[in-house]
């Protein structure tokens, strides 16, 4: 096995030249130097699986990332391009048997480039679209008017011919619209919710802003759950955008005065913890206390608030089944959420907690450490490549035959559904619970 990337010299030279990144948080030398490019992190990349390109791998990014350190390169061309290419799905990070933070590195090294690399007017201009609606919930509703309205229409053949002309990036947002209904988008949670039966704590839910306007099923459902499991459940009304999208994309200034607000929001609520069910919002909340370390001011707050982060399947899975469960005869496939999975490292939880549903059968799917493609915004993006790894994610899915999906991720559903078609039916795992609950019928989405 190769101990350094191909055509590579050796990444301990000297300094030659001044760094090509600011001052601002640069990606640190002993993280650079913690990798060893030995390689175990090929087979879980998915640009290195789908490419076989040397500096589309961890290892290689690392390479270039250290090459710019030292001097010997800028940051626009190649360790720009090999940036954006990557998913930051942190696959690369639960296979790494050095420890290497590829993920701290990532997070250093995307705000640089946002700094001092010119994007191509169109380039800019599309993710500037992007990040001026996803990130606002009254933009999102009132988004959700026309895409209504065009999902309606959308069934007249004209309009799907039509749809069939839009270009690349175009074209991937038309087939990501999730599922909309105008009642569904304009709705709100309670503010309190009661504990049910035998009071076993106090959490409080982060809404969130995709998710609360085209995902408020599993808002929903999670409030529910959570009570019928002896909860008491609080819902900030004055909530926003908890700042992961920007943050995995590099803006770094936008993303953090996001944190701030949501740790000002919900710290004082009295609650033993905040519960996300989304993964990337969650991976991102957790890592508040990181992020704002060198803010005298923040810099506690974050952490404590960070400390208090659940994912909904470990605040279930911690507390045990309570509520009785009916059976759901079904085989069910499990996807794990790169930001579940590989960067908060919940797996087991999950599992245990749809396994407490009687007659349920639980599936793995094969290459489960392999993204699907979404990974926040890189599917509207980086179409092409996304398209490709969520064929491969729907094939092996496929492979296990499966009656239903579940994932803890608005993306992952989006993006597999995409690629699956609409015979079988995706939803959060909590939304299986709560209609095992309930006794109702499994919902179709």
């Amino acid at each position: 096995m190769s101990t350094t990337p191909a055509g590579s010299a050796d990444t301990n030279l000297p300094q030659t030249g001044p760094s090509a990144f600011d001052d601002h948080h640069p990606p640190q030398r002993e993280l650079l130097d913690d990798c060893v490019h030995c390689g175990f992190c090929l087979p879980t990349c998915p640009t290195y699986q789908l490419w076989g390109e040397e500096m589309d791998s961890p290892r290689g990014r690392i390479y270039l990332m250290d090459l710019a350190e030292k001097g010997e390169i800028g940051l626009d061309g190649p360790l720009h391009q090999h940036i954006d290419a990557c998913l930051g799905c942190m696959a690369c990070v639960t296979s790494c048997p050095s420890g290497v933070q590829y993920d701290k590195l990532l997070e250093s090294v995307r705000p640089q480039i946002e700094r001092h690399v010119e994007r191509t007017r169109a380039d800019r201009l599309f993710r500037e679209a992007i990040f001026a609606l996803f990130p606002y919930r009254r933009r999102l509703r009132v988004a959700a008017l026309p895409g209504a309205l065009y999902q309606k229409l959308a069934t007249v053949p004209a309009i799907r011919r039509l749809a069939a002309t839009l270009p690349g990036r175009l074209a991937a947002m038309e087939s990501l619209l999730p599922p909309v209904t105008v009642r569904e988008a304009f709705a709100r949670l309670p503010e309190h919710t009661a504990a049910v039966g035998r009071r076993r704590g106090r959490v409080a839910l982060l809404s969130g802003c995709v998710q609360d306007v085209f995902f408020h099923r599993v808002n929903e459902a999670t409030v529910r759950v959570l009570s019928a499991e002896g909860f008491d459940v609080v819902v900030p009304r004055d909530q926003q955008c908890c700042g992961a999208l920007e943050l995995h994309a590099g803006r770094e200034e936008p993303a953090l005065a996001r944190a701030r607000r949501t740790v000002a929001t919900f710290e004082g609520l009295g609650v033993e913890h905040v519960v996300a069910n989304v993964a990337g919002c969650g991976s991102s909340m957790k890592d508040y206390g990181h992020l704002l370390a060198d803010d005298p001011e923040w810099a506690e707050r974050a952490k404590a608030f960070s400390d208090s982060v659940r994912d909904v399947s470990e605040v279930l899975a911690e507390a045990g089944p309570q509520a009785p469960r009916s059976p759901v005869a079904a085989r069910v496939a499990y996807h794990d959420a790169c930001h579940l999975g590989h960067a908060q490292g919940v797996r087991d939880q999950p599992r245990a907690v749809l396994r407490s549903i009687p007659e349920l059968e639980l599936l793995d799917i094969p290459e489960a450490a392999l993204c699907c493609g979404s990974a926040g915004i890189y599917n509207m993006i980086n179409p092409e490549a996304a398209d490709e790894l969520g064929a491969r994610k729907a094939a092996n899915v496929r492979s296990v035959t499966p009656e239903i999906v579940v994932t803890a991720n608005p993306g992952c559903l989006l993006q597999i559904a995409k690629h699956l078609g609409d015979d079988l039916t995706l939803l959060h795992p909590v939304q299986l619970l709560d209609a095992s609950i309930r006794s109702v019928p499994v919902p179709r989405r």
